[in-house]
């Protein structure tokens, strides 16, 4: 395992261990804590972008930090869109966070499915899941932040973009089982 840790890896292991102090952040009753949670969301946001890029650049890529990373990323998203419905409580935020949700299980599943299969390459990130990730990550921290922002209203601008998320979500997810199946029926 210590063969595994190296910057990349930790940046990883940092954004899942920024995810209890986001929560502790979003509950304290401070005046403040929107701004607190939406740095952390973003430092987090930027480790996932940061730590394939570094794992890249300095070749270092692991099978370990390719699993964790994904996972990591899932984590972090899913547990924000779920303080923010559960903070809403309205079916505008819950339909495209459920949305969001569901398919990131989905598509979890099908990767492992296809891995088992010998066919995990078929199903690797698409440049329309780099867009839903960017969509997702915009969205969350605008939602996170939910005060007016030069005058914009950041609640509404990032429930804009998260049904943008949402819609790229499923253009991405309907790609990746299309995908899928026709590999299955070569």
């Amino acid at each position: 395992m210590i063969d595994n840790i190296n910057i990349p890896t930790l940046l990883t292991l940092l954004r899942i261990a920024l995810i209890p102090i986001l929560a502790i952040f979003f509950y304290i009753p401070w005046e403040y804590s929107n701004i607190a949670t939406t740095f952390i969301f973003i430092v987090a946001a930027i480790t996932d972008w940061l730590d394939g890029y570094l794992a890249r650049k300095m070749q270092v890529e692991t099978p370990f930090g390719a699993f964790l990373d994904p996972v990591a990323d899932k984590v972090m998203v899913a547990f924000v869109l779920v303080l923010l419905v559960q903070s809403e409580g309205s079916i505008w935020m819950t339909l495209p966070a459920a949305i969001i949700i569901g398919r990131e299980i989905t598509i979890s599943s099908l990767r492992e499915w296809m891995a088992q299969l010998g066919r995990h390459a078929s199903v690797k990130v698409s440049q329309i899941g780099k867009w839903k990730t960017t969509a997702q990550m915009i969205a969350i921290g605008c939602l996170l932040y939910h005060e007016e922002f030069v005058g914009i209203s950041m609640q509404f601008f990032g429930l804009v973009v998260l049904y943008i998320a949402a819609v790229l979500t499923l253009w991405s997810m309907m790609s990746y089982l299309k995908v899928a199946y026709t590999s299955m029926t070569d």
